[in-house]
């Protein structure tokens, strides 16, 4: 199986594209669970000419899509890219997705991450940096050159590394909200709608946590409440 490698990175770094100095790798975690924030990162390894040292190799090698790695290998490689990459993560609440929803909180999320990881970056990087965002959607009204790559994070390092600091980073958020709002197994299912958390769901009604514009989440509560939601219960269209 082939691995993720920076030859996109190299490929923009030879076309001189705005000489893009900084190539900086983008992708969300959570815009399929329930609850929680959705979350977004934004890294650049920090070697302009993206060479890899021989004896990180193996360590590189792993900076694939977080979704093939065990969690145990995630948080290993989190801390790893914290060393070898400038990183911006942004971080967009359920009630903000419940208002403006998922897909727009993502861009929120992307951006806020974008803008997080300038703060890192030498003052020239503001001018010369070239987006790369995981999916078939580039941000909308942002300022920088980009390029969606659809399948990114199991192509491009940077995307890949990018993954594993939002799926990190959301994990780490969701397991915290597990001992504040116990009963509902937010460490076990980060959220999504597995079997065990819509029980808890029509169990214990939502928390704060939960994305009321969901249908699910909706659809899990009794028919007397969140009447204000009704639009988001009215069958689909097909």
């Amino acid at each position: 199986m082939q691995g993720t490698t920076f030859e996109k990175e190299l490929s923009l770094m030879k076309k001189k594209i705005q000489s893009p100095l900084f190539v900086v790798g983008i992708d969300e975690a959570g815009r399929g669970p329930l609850c929680g924030p959705v979350v977004a990162g934004a890294v650049c390894y920090k070697r302009s000419d993206f060479f890899i040292p021989p004896e990180l190799e193996k360590k590189f090698a792993f900076i694939r899509d977080s979704k093939k790695l065990s969690p145990k290998k995630r948080e290993a490689m989190f801390d790893f890219i914290q060393e070898h990459f400038y990183v911006g993560v942004g971080i967009v609440s359920a009630e903000t997705i419940d208002r403006v929803n998922i897909l727009q909180a993502t861009f929120l999320a992307m951006k806020s991450a974008v803008s997080r990881l300038m703060n890192n970056f030498p003052r020239e990087a503001k001018e010369r940096s070239y987006l790369l965002i995981d999916g078939n959607q580039e941000i909308p009204n942002f300022s920088y050159p980009q390029e969606a790559v659809i399948g990114g994070d199991g192509i491009v390092k940077s995307i890949a590394a990018a993954s594993i600091i939002a799926k990190v980073t959301r994990d780490r958020i969701i397991e915290a909200y597990d001992t504040e709002y116990p009963g509902y197994g937010f460490a076990q299912h980060k959220g999504y709608g597995t079997k065990i958390h819509m029980d808890a769901l029509r169990h214990l009604g939502p928390c704060p946590i939960h994305r009321m514009s969901f249908r699910p989440v909706l659809l899990a509560l009794p028919e007397n409440v969140n009447k204000r939601f009704a639009n988001v219960l009215k069958p689909r269209k097909k």
